[in-house]
C-alpha cells in the first residue's frame, strides 16, 4: 500500500511507516494490543491501570518527573489511552531525535517499575468519579448506552472497570498482566512524520530487538448477546439541560454496511446543513449542537446520536429525531445529498494526510486489529455508495427493536412514559419535505 510502509522485526514486531517530509515533526505510537474487552470480570479496568502504571517509572527512569523529562527534552509530551481493543503510548518528537524516542517508549513498555501503586490506584479513581455524581449514580451516557447494548459483556464494562476491581487490583495482578499481553508480537509501533522508513526501522531495531518474543494467547471474547429488554435508562441529576444518547447496535467493521453507515452518519450531522443539525439547530432552535458516531468492533458496533437539551423541549427533541430517522427509513436519500455527503467526508479524509498523529493511528492500529484501510480505499468505498444502499442500512438498524437511550439531567416526570413511546415506535412516523 503506497500510503505506508511496513517492516517486521525478528522478534514479531512490527513497524509502520508514514513518510511526510513536509512536517518538522515525528508522531511515535505504540500499539498494544489488548484493552478491556481482553479482561475477565475480576480484572475490569487493568488494562487502563497498567497503562497508568507505566507512567511511574522505568528502570532508567526512575521516577514520573524523570521519564516526562526525558521525553520533553527530545521534544515530546507522552501521553497514552486505552479502549477495549488496544492501549496506545504516543508522542510528537523531534525528527533529530527518533532513536532516543525508540528507547524510551521501550524502557516503558519493556521495563516499567509499577511503583507508587496506591497514589495512582487514587488518581483512577478520580478519574472514575468523574462518571459519577454527587449521589453516586452513573452520568456518562456512553457508558449507560453500553451496557444497555452489552449487557454481560466486557463492552458493556467502562474501560476504567469498577470501583471494586479497582480497589482490589495488585502488583502482582499487573505483573502478571503485563507479561501476557505485553509482547512484541502484540506491538505495533507506527511513525509518520519527517523521517524515512529505514531511520524509523533502525531506532526501532535498536531498542526493540533484544525484546524476546513470547507465546500470544489474546483471549477470545464470546460476540455480545442480544440486548435485554431493557432498552433506556434515565438518571436524574442537576444541571439545566438533559444529557442524550440514542443509540444503535451494528455490525462490527468488516460487514459491507460498513460504508452506508458512515455515509448516514455525514447525512445525519456533518455539519450545519445536515439533516439533525438543520432541523433541531437551526429550523426549531431545540439544540445547541448535535453529533452522530460510528464505533466499529471486530464483532459489532454502535451508531449514536448525541445532544443536550432543555428539559421543556426534551419530548418535542425526542419526536423531531424519530420523524428524521424515519424518512430514512421510507425514503431515498437524493442524489445531490448523497453527493454533497459524500464529498464531504472525502474532503475530511483527505485533509487527514495533513496530520501525523492521524496517519500513525491509522496505519498502526489497522495493523494491530488486522483492518488496513488506506485513505484512497475509504474515498473509493464511500463513492460507490447508492441511495438504496443507504436506505437499506437505515431500515436494516435504525428500527425500535436496535435502539436503547440513555437521558442523563434534570428531566419533567411528565415527559419520561411519552418519551419512552416515542421510542417504542421510533422511525414510523415522519414528514415528507
Amino acid at each position: 500500500m503506497s500510503e505506508y510502509r511496513k517492516s517486521t522485526l525478528a522478534n514479531g514486531l512490527q513497524v509502520v511507516s508514514i513518510e511526510m517530509p513536509q512536517l518538522h515533526s515525528v508522531e511515535m505510537i505504540c500499539h498494544v494490543g489488548v484493552g478491556s474487552l481482553h479482561e475477565n470480570p475480576s480484572e475490569a479496568g487493568i488494562s487502563h491501570f497498567l497503562e497508568h502504571m507505566l507512567f511511574r517509572g522505568v528502570a532508567e527512569y526512575p521516577t514520573s518527573v524523570e521519564l516526562e523529562r526525558a521525553f520533553e527534552a527530545i521534544g515530546g509530551n507522552v501521553n497514552a489511552s486505552t479502549d477495549a481493543e488496544l492501549t496506545c503510548y504516543h508522542s510528537r518528537l523531534h525528527p533529530d531525535h527518533l532513536e532516543t524516542g525508540a528507547a524510551l517508549f521501550a524502557a516503558m513498555l519493556r521495563r516499567p517499575l509499577l511503583t507508587e501503586l496506591e497514589t495512582e490506584r487514587r488518581i483512577i479513581i478520580e478519574e472514575a468519579l468523574e462518571d459519577r455524581n454527587e449521589k453516586g449514580d452513573e452520568i456518562s451516557t456512553d457508558n449507560l448506552v453500553a451496557r444497555l447494548l452489552w449487557p454481560d459483556h466486557p463492552l458493556g464494562v467502562p474501560t476504567i472497570g469498577r470501583r471494586e476491581t479497582i480497589d482490589r487490583l495488585s502488583r502482582r495482578d499487573l505483573e502478571e498482566f503485563h507479561q501476557r499481553f505485553y509482547m512484541p508480537a502484540n506491538v505495533v509501533v507506527a511513525v509518520s512524520g519527517r523521517m524515512r522508513h529505514e531511520e524509523a526501522v533502525s531506532s526501532i531495531e535498536s531498542a526493540f530487538g533484544g525484546w524476546q518474543a513470547g507465546e500470544l494467547q489474546l483471549p477470545k471474547p464470546e460476540p455480545p448477546s442480544p440486548p435485554t429488554a431493557e432498552r433506556s435508562l434515565w438518571v436524574r441529576d442537576s444541571g439545566s439541560q438533559v444529557n442524550v444518547q440514542l443509540a444503535f447496535r451494528v455490525p462490527g467493521r468488516h460487514d459491507e454496511m460498513n460504508g452506508p453507515l458512515r455515509v448516514l452518519r455525514a447525512v445525519l450531522a456533518w455539519g450545519g446543513a445536515s439533516r439533525l443539525m438543520l432541523r433541531l439547530r437551526e429550523e426549531l432552535g431545540l439544540v445547541y449542537g448535535v453529533e452522530a458516531h460510528l464505533s466499529l468492533y471486530a464483532d459489532c458496533g454502535c451508531f449514536s446520536i448525541e445532544m443536550a437539551v432543555g428539559p421543556e423541549n426534551l419530548l418535542q427533541t425526542i419526536s423531531e429525531v424519530s420523524q428524521i430517522m424515519g424518512r430514512l427509513l421510507h425514503e431515498r436519500v437524493s442524489d445531490s445529498e448523497l453527493a454533497a455527503a459524500v464529498q464531504g467526508y472525502s474532503y475530511e479524509l483527505e485533509f487527514s494526510r495533513d496530520y501525523a498523529e492521524a496517519m500513525a493511528m491509522r496505519f498502526g492500529w489497522g495493523e494491530l486489529v488486522g483492518y488496513v484501510r488506506s485513505v484512497a480505499q475509504d474515498i473509493a468505498d464511500l463513492s460507490s455508495v447508492t441511495p438504496a444502499q443507504l436506505q437499506k442500512a437505515a431500515v436494516q438498524y435504525f428500527g425500535p427493536d436496535r435502539l436503547v437511550a440513555a437521558f442523563v439531567g434534570p428531566y419533567r416526570e411528565e415527559d419520561r412514559s411519552a418519551v419512552e413511546e416515542v421510542l417504542q415506535s421510533f422511525g414510523a412516523d415522519f414528514n415528507r419535505p
